[in-house]
């Protein structure tokens, strides 16, 4: 299933935030069980009462799925919702040939422009 642009434009934004960014990768540290909301604040040093704000756009972009638990509510990466991310930035890399395509090995600070420029 190919991902249309808005949805990729709503995960990007969803993870252009420091907090949510950390949040995110901190579930997919602690994939497949999950954390609850207390958890991850107490992890990560967030206030709780913006944790469920920052958990509602994950959710709402994809990235995150929560399931009640008695009176907690258990949060897991939507770790399909990255992958489709990934395809959906590198589907055309190197014009569909993907026998051109190697890694971008840098040292600088700066990323690079392309692919094909760091191995010149």
């Amino acid at each position: 299933m190919e991902m249309r642009q808005d949805h990729v434009i709503r995960l990007l934004e969803a993870l252009a935030s420091p907090v949510r960014l950390d949040i995110y990768r901190l579930l997919v540290e602690h994939e497949p069980d999950g954390l609850v909301a207390g958890d991850i604040a107490v992890r990560l040093d967030i206030p709780g009462n913006s944790i469920s704000f920052h958990l509602k756009t994950l959710q709402y972009a994809g990235l995150v799925s929560g399931h009640r638990e008695g009176r907690y509510q258990r949060y897991r990466a939507c770790l399909m919702a990255a992958e489709g991310l990934i395809a959906y930035l590198t589907d055309n890399c190197c014009g569909h040939r993907p026998e051109l395509c190697a890694p971008c090995v840098t040292t600088d600070v700066k990323p690079s422009l392309s692919c094909a420029a760091s191995r010149t």
